[in-house]
């Protein structure tokens, strides 16, 4: 009978010094454990776990461009489609200097995390339960989903304070030229991030507007507009079909438009015949 394989890891940490003394850590606490790259931004993060299908992620929450939350969700979308070979999706851990109200987010979606600067003891407790989750890989499908379910809830709830209740948009007000186009809500079919704007889509007309997307999503009707990715928004009325690709991917037709809108993995569970 051969040994079980030694556990493989990935850091993602902007900070090389933290980086580096997570890993020594690691090393000390952990000997079995092989971290197979440290890198220091989402995108290179997403790049190389695809690349090495490790075991565990260790992700920091804030880094340069795509954020560590980001990261393991453009991850989540790509895992079922990538060639891993049936390999489970990676237990992930985020890193985090966030104060009170991000912990109460990590607690209550059960994501493990470790509070900068990392502590022994804490990372200690932090190996035991990764320890435990990769003993009990034998049911990979249902692991995936609740890490879905998991990064729904964070991707919801953030990692900042609560904000005030804020009110429901009625209108949008759009910059053409030298005047301003109130766009009543109900017309617009989708909202799409993009670099430094959102495009505001309507049946017949394009406008750009520079509020982020995250400002938007607390002054919608969630009922009215579906998030189908992390940066698309959706009047549900609009929707005309859905679709699934041989990879089983979703994608969405619409009505006023030809835009075919792809829907992420997160989001699927949105879309279930009645």
């Amino acid at each position: 009978m051969s040994p079980s394989p030694s556990p493989t890891a990935l850091i993602a940490e902007d900070e090389p010094l933290l980086a580096a003394a997570l890993k020594a850590d690691l090393a000390k606490l952990w000997p079995e454990l092989q971290v197979l790259a440290v890198v220091g931004d989402g995108a290179s993060a997403v790049t190389q776990t695809l690349q090495h299908l490790p075991d565990i992620l260790f992700f920091d929450i804030r880094m340069p461009g795509m954020s560590g939350l980001d990261a393991a969700a453009e991850l989540a979308d790509e895992w079922n489609t990538h060639a891993t070979g049936g390999k489970p999706f990676p237990a992930l851990v985020f890193v985090t200097a966030y104060d009170q109200y991000a912990m109460a987010a990590f607690e209550a979606q059960a994501m493990d995390y470790l509070l900068k600067p990392v502590q022994a003891n804490r990372l200690q407790k932090t190996i035991s339960k990764l320890q435990l989750a990769l003993a009990n890989h034998s049911q990979p499908a249902l692991n995936f989903e609740a890490t879905l379910g998991q990064l729904r809830g964070l991707l919801a709830t953030g990692t900042q304070a609560p904000p005030a209740a804020l009110p429901r948009l009625k209108v949008i007000q759009a910059s053409v030229g030298t005047s301003i186009r109130m766009v009543p809500i109900e017309d617009i079919v989708y909202f799409e991030a993009a670099d430094k704007y959102v495009r505001v889509l309507t049946a017949d007309h394009e406008y750009l507007i520079r509020t982020p997307l995250k400002e938007l999503l607390p002054q919608l009707d969630t009922h009215a507009f579906w998030q189908i990715h992390r940066g698309t928004v959706v009047n549900a009325a609009s929707i005309d079909t859905i679709t699934r690709d041989e990879a089983g991917k979703l994608s969405l037709s619409l009505r006023g438009r030809a835009d075919k809108l792809p829907v992420s993995r997160l989001y699927a569970h949105l879309f279930k015949a009645m």
